[in-house]
């Protein structure tokens, strides 16, 4: 069973968006997935009670309750919705449940000296320091050509966590999520240029490289 955790401790950077997405594309797979939120907020456990029966299945946990208790036998894949601000005790137990990290940062110079901060954090917990673990680094929500987009690519470049990919500010992902959807599950012609900045996304966690 793979624990694949989305988190920053930085609220608003569009965690349970990622988190939906990521186990769409897992149960369009054939993976038996679960969504696990331990954000009390249920923003993933609201998208999974709007999502169509037709779809493929995504089981919910309320993660914020009893942990991981209720993931059932046989997962493959468990996605894992973390809260904001979240530090210390609360963060070590995360990432002991995680085997790659995905950290989505948005473009503005608060988010990136927020990230900077939790980053530094993050590669001090223990199970990060031993190499137990994988992050990869995702810009979220960007406006290609823009000067605070360049900003932030060139940030993620110099950090020591791999830059994975960026995925663009859309209303498709709006559209998806009152749909109980994943942009994957969109019409080609309204979702391709979502669907390209998935691909080395969905690449590097099928790589070697995202897993310890």
């Amino acid at each position: 069973m793979r624990h694949i955790t989305v988190l920053n401790s930085k609220g608003g950077c569009g965690k349970s968006t990622i988190a939906t997405n990521l186990a769409v594309y897992f149960a369009l797979e054939g993976a038996q997935v679960v969504l696990a939120d331990f954000d009390p907020q249920r923003s993933c456990l609201d998208w999974l009670e709007t999502r169509p029966a037709s779809c493929a299945p995504i089981a919910g946990v309320a993660a914020y309750n009893d942990g991981l208790r209720g993931v059932p036998r046989g997962t493959d894949i468990v996605i894992i919705d973390a809260p904001a601000r979240c530090h210390g005790r609360e963060l070590t137990d995360l990432v002991r449940r995680s085997e790659t990290i995905l950290a989505p940062v948005l473009p503005s110079t608060i988010d990136m000296k927020a990230t900077g901060k939790f980053i530094a954090e993050l590669m001090h917990v223990g199970k990060v320091e031993r190499k137990q673990v994988k992050i990869g680094l995702l810009a979220n929500r960007v406006r290609e050509h823009t000067l605070i987009f360049e900003e932030l690519s060139d940030y993620l470049r110099r950090s020591k966590v791999p830059y994975i990919g960026s995925l663009r500010d859309a209303q498709n992902y709006v559209r998806a999520y009152t749909r109980g959807l994943g942009v994957l599950e969109l019409p080609e012609y309204l979702a391709w240029p979502d669907w390209a900045q998935w691909e080395p996304i969905i690449s590097w966690l099928e790589s070697k490289r995202s897993q310890p």
